[in-house]
């Protein structure tokens, strides 16, 4: 069979496709991905076909961060232009990597795109979601501009108004249902079609695994520090910061840049900086885990079954920060508002016996990664199936 598999992000976005993707292959599949162009080297690694899909990801945040989107109400038309250009390059892409195919891929953010082509070819659809999407909500604003580029393109491929509900056949929840509880007592009938499966991860070693396991094992279990694809305005400071908080604690310190630059820190005895980690590998082998509040780094430090501090630089933290403080597992704030105080006592609050204690247990019931992946490739073949018989 051949899927098509699409989504936009970065590196924490997209790799939940290729972990799947990868899976689809494995079992014979023809897979064709379509991500952001600072992706393209990523996925091609992973031994999967890929095309260029929008603007760069990081691009993005750019455009996110300029004057011209400061006050978005004044610049509504010329938002709505870029948002709908930029969506019809998107599905003239997609259009074409889904002709013939059996069944499309969609992240939740690409989810109504995917569905307008889905629908074109007769086709199903099926999305994947890393946490409930019902938890974010973008505000009316957005959904007005995102709703001006849905219609555009569906005037374009000659749809009617109304998307046919046919599409809309399966929503993968790609998490642990135990950290979100409840969330499926809302969705009455459409519980059926939003199984879920675990977080889906690659958990790829690293060059910098055993140099830095080594390094780990020749004095006390650090404490992880990673800010995945978000950039960090002030590198320094935040070593500096972290360096200090752990000198006042007694504790050492594995600090992963990311997509940071972290070449011109200086050296210190009790800090470790590495460019990546195979966060399988690694994360077990730390004592607490602090970063971004990303999905896939969220799962990991659950897996590993050690304290996490969220320290969010983006919308979704407050969403995996909720759910590790409801765990009892750690807690959360905004980057921005953490101090070299406040970074000790939050550590101080997730070093406590019950953390810990509690940490381990959930770790016990989380999915495992490769029982995620089958699930995930099992639901997708039976929903292409289904969509062939039909």
């Amino acid at each position: 069979m051949k899927f098509v598999v699409a989504n936009y992000g970065t590196r924490g976005d997209i790799e939940p496709f290729v972990a799947v993707g990868q899976e689809l292959l494995r079992r014979g599949h023809d897979v064709r991905m379509a991500v952001p162009n600072d992706s393209l080297g990523f996925v091609e690694s992973a031994g999967l076909a890929a095309v260029a899909y929008g603007l760069d990801s990081q691009a993005v945040e750019g455009f996110r961060q300029s004057p011209k989107i400061q006050n978005p109400i004044g610049m509504l038309s010329e938002v709505v232009e870029h948002v709908t250009r930029t969506w019809a390059e998107k599905g003239t892409t997609l259009m074409s990597l889904a002709d013939g195919a059996d069944l499309v891929l969609a992240g939740y953010n690409q989810q109504t795109l995917a569905a307008n082509v889905a629908e074109y070819y007769g086709i199903p659809l099926a999305a994947l979601h890393i946490f409930p999407t019902q938890l974010l909500d973008f505000g009316w604003l957005h959904r007005r501009i995102t709703k001006e580029a849905e219609d555009a393109q569906r005037r374009a491929l000659g749809l009617p108004e109304t998307p046919g509900p046919a599409t809309r056949s399966l929503e993968i929840q790609a998490y642990d249902e135990l950290c979100f509880p409840g969330v499926a007592a809302n969705w009455g009938e459409q519980a059926g079609r939003r199984p879920f499966v675990g977080a889906l991860t690659l958990e790829s070693p690293t060059d910098a695994d055993d140099e830095v396991l080594s390094w780990i094992a020749a004095g006390t279990p650090p404490i992880y520090f990673g800010f995945g694809s978000m950039r960090i305005t002030s590198p320094a400071d935040t070593v500096a910061m972290i360096s200090a908080a752990c000198t006042q604690l007694g504790e050492r310190a594995l600090i992963c840049s990311g997509a940071s630059d972290f070449t011109e820190i200086p050296h210190v005895d009790h800090v470790k900086v590495v460019d990546t980690v195979g966060v399988a590998a690694v994360f077990p082998a730390c004592r607490a885990v602090v970063h971004h509040g990303g999905a896939g780094t969220t799962a990991a430090s659950l897996r590993a079954g050690i304290p996490t501090l969220i320290l969010g630089l983006w919308n979704e933290y407050t969403i995996w920060a909720a759910a590790v403080e409801r765990l009892k597992v750690g807690s959360g704030r905004q980057f921005s508002e953490t101090t070299q105080e406040a970074l000790v006592a939050d550590l101080r609050s997730i070093f406590t016996p019950q953390c810990v204690t509690r940490a381990r247990e959930v770790a016990t019931r989380m999915t495992k990664p490769a029982e995620s992946l089958a699930k995930a490739a099992d639901l997708l073949e039976d929903t292409a199936r289904q969509g062939r018989s039909n």
